[in-house]
């Protein structure tokens, strides 16, 4: 579970500081949320 936060919050501020966009804002979100998700899988 510790490890589902800490990959949510790097995504969180790889979001904020990797783009300038909304467009880019959404992108970023959904690249980490297929991590998120395959990591999920691993499990």
């Amino acid at each position: 579970m510790k490890t589902l936060i800490t990959l949510i919050a790097l995504a969180g501020l790889l979001a904020l500081s990797g783009c300038n966009t909304v467009k880019g804002v959404g992108q970023d979100l959904q690249k980490a949320g297929e991590k998120i998700e395959d990591a999920a899988k691993k499990k």
